[in-house]
């Protein structure tokens, strides 16, 4: 599916996803559930693994939330990360009932001890650690002391703390440096990456809600996956984590680095358009989204849908198959060929069909 060069990064495993080292960008999400409850945890984290989701976060704010860990895990098939804040002694914990990875925002994790410590229990349990530096919690003083730019600074922040790792022979390391600002992302994603190889965590933090999110985060990360940088990614929305992973796929199948299986063309409609195109659309995604084996489809099956006979003909022609409406009809296509005319109330059925009949 890729198009253009990758940044070769180093290759690191949490469970059983490969992440860095040219595997595919892997998408991950985050429960909003509270893991002190790992029965709706895991009923969370089942409906993430049927939309796609390959390696999923959960938030340990207590001792007995961690402990929940490995019951979580016996219940679920991906991969489960720790999001540690504060207390290392959660950390440690997490490690202990057998979590794949583990997320450490090295400016609240405590004292440098404190990290070592967290280090040598992932050491010793073979898991890797994801060093999370955040513009919204980085401490103010780097922007003094180094007198640079924020995007330096969160820079300067994770290499301190890949350095502390390194220092004590620890490389199963993952690097994210979020910002909700794109400018401050990108800048600083680049600049680690022209540090050292790890595999990158990419996301716009704090990017808002599920319209005005999507737009930023897909600006954002657009910008980076284009220049080759990012391993793994999450799409932060203030919006169901179900939605996080379907933005997700939607733009790695967009730049052509990750296949969800169709590829749908249609038109934006204008007044030569005579059916209910928006709603005909709508209710295709709805049913193809319910065919399982299109996830299997290496090669996406390209399937238009247009309203007039002015783009219409040359979409569908290009596509494996679709229709061009016309005055209360549609012109069937298939490999570029006219196949027959279907009216507007049989357009969803009828292309459903031929998309089940792709997939025998």
């Amino acid at each position: 599916m890729k198009f253009y060069k990758r940044n070769q990064t180093k290759k690191i495993n949490v469970g059983n996803v490969t992440i860095g080292g040219g595997s595919p960008i892997a998408v991950q999400s985050m429960t909003n559930t509270d893991t002190r409850d790992w029965k709706t945890t895991v009923k969370q984290i089942k409906q993430l693994e049927e939309v796609g989701c390959e390696i999923v976060r959960v938030s340990l704010a207590t001792i007995e939330a961690a402990e929940n860990v490995s019951k979580i895990k016996k219940h679920i098939k991906i991969p489960l990360v720790a999001d540690i804040h504060f207390d290392h002694k959660i950390a440690i914990e997490a490690v202990k009932q057998g979590i794949d990875k583990l997320r450490i925002n090295p400016g609240n994790i405590g004292s440098k001890e404190n990290v070592e410590s967290v280090v040598k229990e992932a050491k010793n349990a073979c898991i890797p650690i994801r060093i999370g530096v955040n513009a919204g919690s980085l401490k103010i003083v780097h922007n003094f002391v180094y007198n640079v730019s924020k995007a330096e600074a969160l820079t300067n922040a994770a290499m301190e703390h890949v350095q502390i790792l390194e220092n004590l022979n620890f490389e199963d390391i993952v690097v994210s440096l979020k910002a909700s600002n794109i400018d401050t992302s990108v800048q600083a994603y680049k600049l680690f990456a022209s540090k050292r190889n790890y595999p990158l965590h990419l996301g716009i933090t704090e990017a808002g809600s599920l319209f005005n999110g999507t737009v930023k985060s897909c600006a954002g990360l657009g910008i980076m996956l284009n220049d080759g940088i990012g391993d793994t990614l999450r799409v932060s929305l203030t919006a169901s984590p179900i939605e996080e992973v379907k933005v997700a796929y939607s733009l790695l199948q967009a730049m052509h680095l990750r296949s969800t299986g169709l590829e749908i063309i249609s038109c934006p409609t204008c007044a030569r358009c005579k059916v209910d195109l928006i709603n005909i659309v709508c209710e295709f995604e709805k049913k193809a989204a319910l065919i399982q084996d299109l996830k299997k489809v290496k090669k996406p099956i390209k399937v238009a849908l247009m309203g007039c006979v002015v783009n219409g003909p040359g979409e569908a022609e290009d596509a494996d198959f679709g229709i061009a409406g016309g005055n209360d009809e549609g012109i069937l296509f298939k490999n570029g060929q006219i196949i027959g005319k279907v009216k507007p109330d049989k357009w969803v059925s009828k292309l459903i069909a031929m998309l089940k009949t792709c997939l025998s």
